[in-house]
């Protein structure tokens, strides 16, 4: 991309950085959980229609899809989906913003709310500049991203058809970069993750008399303990992987020997093959340390994603256009999470890249984790975001272009 074309972006974002900062700072203040969005897709939709694209509402429940096609002439004509979540989590906020959540128990968290914000300054610039792109972009204001259900529900009701996307973009804020910062890796950015829960069965008793009953919790702790071995014993150092229990929950008073113990976790790859072990070694611990405390114990798979996988010509495009504003000195080619994104669903179906766009600020004070009660973003980061999204979304269309822009 031409440096005159991306410089006219760039200012022409940070001249809408006051409008991006009310549209996320109203969405804070409003957050809504999973498949619960009506007012935020009800502002998208709103937006959408005002800068003249096809809207579609209640994909997936409460998604939103925004349709417009470019008019500058292609050979062979592309679709982009342009992928943005829009829900919040169940937190309650400890942070003393003016634009603090209004909503008992509900927070913005993990930057949805900018994502949204940057979404609808990316529709603008679209939509403004039409002329200079071919082909269809389908904006996706995606719902329940924190539940990994929201990709696979949209996909359901078919956001993946008329038109079918020949490519995906997509991005994160990402607290743990300083603002200034992009990351595109080549390959797996997110892992696959597989969430499990065990009930672990056993018989009741007194406190004071364990022998007669078969204690769960006592075997809920050796399966807890023995589960830490897998990645230390069955992954190869060369690889990663993550087994971690999260939740227990099992009696009701301290004399009292309950019947069960229930517990819930998290597996994470960013190989097929590794989560596959995973859950079978997962599977054979829980079972095995059972039958040896003389309980019985079941696990159940839970929700599943696969890595969130760049395409490496995707990825090194969205790099070339990260140096062009940031300087090549603040890209980062190797980072990776073992956080994991249900827009792999997407990726998957359509190959593309997935930006970590950073929005921390260590001088002001935003060093909190993503989910944390006090996270908080730079919200520079908006304008920025948007710049290279509409970028990207340009460099990827231009792929079946015929003819210069005017």
């Amino acid at each position: 991309m031409s440096d005159d074309l991306l410089k006219q972006l760039r200012a022409e974002s940070e001249a809408m950085r006051e409008a991006l900062v009310a549209v996320r700072r109203d969405l804070h203040q409003h957050p809504e959980l999973a498949f619960q969005e009506l007012r935020t897709a009800s502002i998208v939709a709103d937006h959408l229609q005002a800068l003249g694209y096809e809207v579609q509402t209640g994909v997936g429940k409460t998604g939103v899809v925004g349709l417009m096609e470019g008019t500058r002439q292609s050979e062979r004509p592309l679709t982009l989906l342009l992928r943005f979540d829009m829900d919040a989590l169940p937190i309650q906020e400890e942070v003393d913003v003016p634009f603090k959540s209004t909503y008992e128990g509900k927070m913005h968290a993990c930057g949805h709310d900018a994502h949204t914000a940057v979404g609808l300054g990316v529709a603008e610039l679209l939509a403004r500049h039409r002329n200079r792109w071919g082909g269809t972009v389908k904006l996706v204001f995606q719902p329940a991203e924190e539940i990994v259900a929201g990709a696979l529900a949209m996909i359901q009701d078919g956001v993946l058809e008329n038109p079918k996307p020949d490519r995906t973009l997509s991005l994160h804020m990402w607290a743990e970069e300083e603002v200034g910062r992009i990351g595109v890796t080549d390959g797996a950015a997110l892992a696959a993750s597989a969430a499990f829960s065990v009930t672990v069965r056993g018989r009741g008793a007194h406190g004071a008399a364990p022998h007669l009953g078969a204690d769960p919790v006592v075997a809920a702790a050796h399966i807890i303990t023995a589960l830490q071995t897998i990645v230390a014993r069955n992954v190869s150092p060369l690889e990663a992987g993550v087994v971690t229990v999260g939740s227990i929950h099992g009696g009701t008073a301290p004399n009292i020997i309950p019947d069960a113990v229930e517990l819930r976790g998290t597996l994470r790859a960013f190989k097929e093959e590794v989560m596959q072990m995973l859950r079978e070694r997962t599977k054979a611990v829980v079972e095995q340390v059972a039958a040896a405390m003389g309980v019985y114990a079941e696990l159940r798979l839970l929700s599943s994603t696969p890595p969130t996988v760049n395409d490496p010509s995707a990825a090194t495009l969205m790099r070339e256009l990260a140096a062009q504003l940031v300087g090549p000195e603040n890209v980062r080619a190797d980072y990776r999470t073992m956080g994991a994104e249900d827009c792999s669903f997407f990726l998957q179906a359509a190959p593309g890249a997935y930006v970590f766009v950073g929005a921390g600020n260590k001088a002001k004070g935003y060093t909190e984790p993503h989910h944390s009660p006090r996270f908080q973003i730079d919200e520079d980061a908006l304008p920025l975001a948007v710049t290279l999204l509409t970028a990207g979304a340009m460099r990827m269309l231009d792929h079946g272009s015929t003819s210069a822009a005017p």
